[in-house]
């Protein structure tokens, strides 16, 4: 095992490109298959790039927003010791590489946008600490992204009354999906494996370490003069503790009043409130935001360039057309296999479960009536899929690999690896219960 993992991490640093070149050859990639596969012209497979191309636009300052108040409040003093001391706990590289992806891993399972960020802090903080492979303990953190857990969007539609195709499956609440009994043995099962996957590997000759300081709020610099009104303002804890505890209210108020949901934007709203509550002033915390800044520039530039592709796979029918191809093959036995495979395949061009489900769904969930399929186990083998394929997929990595000062070559070696050893355990799991029924 550690020989084809050596193997894949030299493979990939050598052949594969920087993420923004990945999205321009799968921007090519379906243009072509829409002309060759789908018969459209070259202007409509221009038009459809185009309308898709706003389409992730709030995804994207979503995404943004989670990874600047995501990297600001891991910069504030109190965070900083906190993350220290648990680095601190790891004194060998097996040590780090457990209680990052432990970390991690919990954090992806209440919110992978949270995960994201708390996996790449406490890597980088670590790989300070402990001589460890820096880009091991990144994949490492990256690996857990994969679980889908409370906050999956699929499984949480379609439990939620009046979703879209309630008239044709009614409503699968989430203790027939999420809090299986099967689905959580499934969860801890991968966490189990992923941990072994990656104590297997060995530590190059020299690893490669993170060397940087680590992130201090700024000090103030004495003037000279007494400080200008607008400079005492600046400096103020007042300002900053204001906006943050009243953030604090308006998240305090929807949990007394029962409407608090783990979302995105939810997760925004914490990040900033304790971010504006930790930090000493608004000087330190703008001074952390400019640094923050630049680890959002594969986000930025990269997922307006994925709503285009979306918008070309949709447009011209080639997710029906790829759904229909692998269902058309399907028993009842290997339907969840297949649908399994079809969201993954899918989600390389697709990357947002939700919209992948509104396309795939209907056609998925006709063809499990008709081979009289479990309605539960469809839907999560679709969930399931939509999230493994994203180990060998740059565009999620990127907040991480934002915050990491990575790219995605420097990881992907060992995630291709842990993409198959993660898709026999799911895979199986779909398999079992389709033949024990």
């Amino acid at each position: 095992m550690d020989f084809i993992t050596r193997f894949s991490v030299r493979l990939v640093e050598r052949y594969l490109p920087s993420a923004f070149v990945l999205a321009l050859a799968l921007t090519a990639i379906v243009f072509v298959l829409g002309i060759g596969v789908e018969g459209r012209s070259a202007m409509e497979m221009a038009r459809y790039w185009g309308d898709g191309f706003a389409g992730l636009f709030k995804f994207a300052m979503q995404m943004t927003l989670v990874l600047l108040t995501g990297y600001i409040l891991a910069m504030t003093p109190v965070v900083q010791r906190m993350i220290g001391a648990l680095a601190a706990q790891a004194s060998t590289p097996r040590q780090a590489l457990v209680i990052v992806i432990v970390t991690s891993f919990v954090c992806y399972y209440l919110n992978w946008g949270f995960g994201m960020v708390a996996g790449a802090v406490l890597a980088r903080e670590v790989g300070r600490r402990v001589a460890v492979h820096f880009p091991l303990i990144v994949a490492a953190a990256y690996g857990g992204e994969l679980v889908r857990g409370p906050s999956s969007s699929i499984p949480l539609v379609i439990a939620t009354p009046g979703h879209f195709m309630e008239s044709k499956i009614g409503i699968v609440s989430v203790a027939q999906t999420l809090y299986a009994p099967w689905n959580i043995a499934l969860t801890l099962a991968l966490l189990a494996v992923l941990v072994g996957f990656f104590l297997m590997q060995k530590q190059p000759p020299c690893p490669r370490l993170l060397h940087e300081e680590a992130p201090k709020a700024p000090q103030e610099t004495p003037d000279r003069a007494a400080p200008s009104p607008a400079e005492r303002v600046e400096h103020s804890r007042l300002p900053t503790l204001a906006l943050g505890l009243l953030v604090l209210t308006y998240l305090a108020g929807q949990i007394a009043e029962s409407r608090f949901a783990i979302t995105l934007d939810t997760v925004i709203l914490l990040f900033l409130a304790l971010g504006l509550v930790l930090h000493p002033n608004a000087d330190a915390y703008t001074a952390a935001a400019r640094k923050a800044v630049t680890a959002a520039a594969g986000i930025i530039v990269q997922f307006p360039l994925y709503a285009g592709i979306a918008g070309m796979m949709t447009a011209s029918g080639l997710v029906t057309s790829f759904s229909n191809t692998i269902i058309s093959v399907a028993t009842p036995e290997s339907f969840p296999l297949l649908t399994f495979l079809s969201a993954g395949l899918v989600n390389l061009f697709i990357p947002s479960g939700g919209g992948q489900w509104a396309i795939q769904g209907p056609i998925v969930m006709e063809a499990a009536y008709a081979l009289g399929a479990n309605p539960a186990h469809t839907i999560m083998a679709f969930t399931w899929g939509d999230g493994w394929t994203n180990q060998i997929q740059p565009f999620w990595a990127l907040p991480l690999l934002g915050v990491a000062g990575l790219s995605a070559r420097d990881i992907m070696g060992y995630l291709v690896i842990w993409l198959g050893l993660s898709g026999v355990l799911i895979a199986g799991t779909f398999t079992a219960l389709a033949v024990l029924g």
